[in-house]
């Protein structure tokens, strides 16, 4: 994001940006004291940037008689309309995940089909890998066939489980790379979404292409931070007898809590254009106060996303003989083409199940920041539906 000594650059394609000449700022009912300072902007400033300070208040029409969700005075409960997919004020549960199925619906040659064209990478990288474990696993197969001695399987079976981890630690890799992109892209596509405006495959690149990289810086510190302390209790609940079972469950609790904490810090880093550090403060005061219900949302969005996966895998694993073995009590191997009917069953499920995901994090995050700082107004006007 580039700087001036001035302040933002005004910006007609994103709403927010401050005018020429133009010193008026949000009224104090649309906005708490206790914001976050904007960092300088410049012609990238967008609608979604941090709020700036607040400044004397123009006069204002009275709130609304009737206050609901429990929120501060200073809410719009009544809503500026809906330009896009989302009505702007603070949503429900239920217009949450409306706006993201609305969004696949109303783009879906842009998001379905980007998300299908990374699934596809993503399905094709991970198959040729597949593919290379498959002699492993069946000599590993053999050997637990073979004999019965705990020690004898483990000593023929762990030299193979070598490269078993280093193909899962590639996929594993070629996977966050794709959803780091895929990620980016869509959130800046909801973004317009929100607002109503048409958006076509080079205008969202152009947007989400200079944070990709920190996206996945983020998406890296992310992981780390959140798959830190299940490890250790792993690894204690394996060489500590006594504790390490209290100290994995404790981990995990953690992990829990720190995953919602910092769960909207990639929506922030992308539409806010900040640093990485800056995305996860911005997550954690989104958050605060309101985990449980973040927490919730994410929970049942991820519910609907396994339903999903699995009715789509469902006939193609059935196709490809995955469930032979828990019918016989016999191991078996997969061959060559059970493992592209499996794959190509995962490849749909991801089609459908990450532009939901990305809509409803990217839709949370908006609700959170409409509830926290009052964003309808800022998205209203520039959806030509609040007084300037």
């Amino acid at each position: 994001m580039s700087e001036t000594g001035g302040g933002p650059t005004p910006d007609p394609d994103r709403p927010g940006a401050p005018g020429p000449g133009d010193q008026s700022s949000t009224p104090d009912q649309a906005r708490p004291q206790d914001q976050p300072h904007a960092p300088p902007g410049g012609p990238d400033a967008g609608q979604f940037q941090q709020p700036d300070p607040p400044q004397p208040p123009p006069p204002m029409p009275p709130p609304p008689p009737q206050q609901q969700w429990n929120q501060p005075a200073w809410v719009n409960q009544g809503g500026y309309g809906k330009p896009g997919v989302i009505p702007l004020r603070p949503l429900t549960l239920g217009e949450i995940l409306d706006g993201a199925i609305t969004t696949m619906r109303r783009y879906p040659a842009l998001v379905l089909g980007v998300s299908a064209l990374v699934a596809v990478v993503n399905t094709a990288l991970g198959y040729l890998l597949n593919l290379f474990s498959l002699d492993d696993l069946r000599r590993a197969t053999e050997s637990l066939q073979r004999t019965s001695d705990p020690q004898q399987q483990l000593d023929e079976v762990l030299p193979l489980l070598g490269n078993s981890l280093m193909i899962s630690g590639i996929g594993l890799l070629i996977t966050m790379l794709t959803t780091t992109f895929l990620t980016g892209f869509l959130t800046v596509v909801i973004g317009k979404a929100v607002l109503g405006r048409p958006v076509s495959f080079g205008g969202a690149f152009a947007e989400a292409g200079p944070r990709l990289l920190p996206l996945l810086g983020l998406t890296l510190l992310y992981t780390l931070i959140v798959a830190a302390l299940p490890v250790v209790g792993g690894f204690a609940a394996v060489y500590a007898s006594g504790v390490g079972v209290p100290l994995l469950l404790a981990g995990l609790v953690a992990a829990v809590w720190l995953y919602v904490r910092y769960s909207l810090a990639s929506t922030a880093l992308v539409l806010e254009r900040g640093r990485i550090s800056q995305a996860l403060s911005r997550s954690q005061l989104l958050v605060k106060g309101s985990w449980w219900r973040v927490f919730g949302i994410l929970l049942l969005a991820l519910v609907i996303n396994v339903v999903i996966s699995e009715l789509i895998a469902l006939p193609f694993g059935a196709a490809s003989g995955a469930f032979t073995g828990i019918f016989s009590g016999t191991v078996t191997v997969p061959t060559a083409s059970d493992l592209l009917l499996t794959s190509l069953g995962g490849l749909i499920a991801t089609t459908i199940t990450a532009p939901f995901s990305a809509g409803v994090t990217a839709l949370l995050y908006i609700d959170q920041r409409m509830r926290r700082e009052g964003m309808d107004i800022e998205l209203a006007r520039a959806a030509g539906s609040a007084p300037q």
